[in-house]
């Protein structure tokens, strides 16, 4: 009894600390409590197992390749991949539920996926991440040489947020980064990989099938080091215009014209330019990210941990 009356005081109370920091919105399915799942069974040339690859949103479960109907409200797509070239089936999977607390919650890895045919083994590296936006299914050829097309990247989105708010864990291994682009040769850069978390508020627009934005809201932080237990109430402050010459500028918030793809009118993926910084604009799309690594495609570094929770927007 007294455990209850206990829990009823804890719980009456954050409603009362919401107020003191302001008004708090859970990204829809940012509980990370409900998954959709799909068994798909790969090719007999790589061994015909069954792979369970998820996605965060309603909860359905279906056996076979069939793509999940676009169901709810979720905004957020995967690095998880389906992919059917020439024929062959295989799933990469790097984004999986896990329990946390009485729920569940989102758990980013950074993986070498190692296919065997023929003879040769094919790599590919591939750091786990979630994001406002939609993946390609099936992945096809067209996207082994440029993987950003497989991704439609952002949704619409008009609020102005003062703070991302998350929990997190991280695991940092610190070791060798690996470049593997799903071909039979595994090379080392000497870089460093990092987890990462990314919010951009964009306000874009487009001209002849090409898809401008100016920045209006940035917020990110990469994360280099392993936590010993989950950090709680994670706040990452959005500033608003030029942020350049703000102390806290990160070379990664720059503007970019060859960082994300969205599909235009026509249904064309196309890179989203940033022309420029634009406090005064009101937002169409929000972006938001988080990954176990923080480099290009195809490069990690293997092990990478990233587990996240309760993301939300503080206005």
């Amino acid at each position: 009894m007294k455990s209850r009356i206990l829990t009823y005081i804890l719980f009456a109370c954050v409603p009362a600390l919401a107020c003191a920091e302001g008004k708090t919105e859970l990204m829809p399915f940012g509980t990370f409590d409900s998954w959709a799942v799909r068994h798909i069974k790969e090719s007999f040339i790589l061994g015909g197992e069954t792979k369970s690859m998820y996605s965060i949103g309603p909860k359905e479960e279906i056996n076979g390749p069939t793509p999940l109907p676009k169901r709810g409200n979720s905004p957020w797509g995967t690095s998880n991949a389906y992919a059917k070239v020439l024929g062959v089936e295989t799933v990469n999977i790097t984004v999986t539920p896990e329990k946390h607390g009485n729920g569940y919650c989102c758990k980013l890895e950074t993986k070498l996926h190692t296919i065997s045919a023929i003879g040769l083994n094919f790599n590919a590296v591939a750091a786990g991440s979630i994001f406002t936006g939609t993946t390609a299914d099936p992945m096809t050829s067209e996207f082994t040489t440029d993987p950003r097309a497989a991704i439609n990247m952002g949704v619409p989105f008009k609020k102005r947020p003062k703070e991302l708010v998350l929990d997190y864990k991280a695991k940092i291994v610190n070791g060798e980064v690996v470049f593997a682009n799903s071909s039979s040769m595994v090379t080392k850069p000497k870089v460093k990989d990092a987890a990462q978390i990314t919010l951009l508020l964009q306000h874009r627009w487009e001209e002849n099938g090409r898809i401008f934005a100016y920045r209006v809201g940035t917020a990110s932080q990469r994360i280099t080091q392993s936590t010993k237990s989950w950090v709680n109430n994670h706040h990452l402050e959005v500033r608003y215009g030029d942020i350049t010459t703000q102390p806290n500028y990160k070379s990664w918030e720059a503007l970019s014209s060859r960082t994300h793809k969205a599909k235009n009118k026509a249904g064309r993926m196309v890179f989203i330019e940033e022309k420029g910084w634009r406090e005064d604009l009101e937002p169409t799309h929000i972006i938001i990210m988080i990954s176990s690594g923080c480099l290009p495609p195809f490069t990690g570094c293997i092990g990478n941990t990233l587990w996240v929770d309760n993301v939300r927007l503080v206005y």
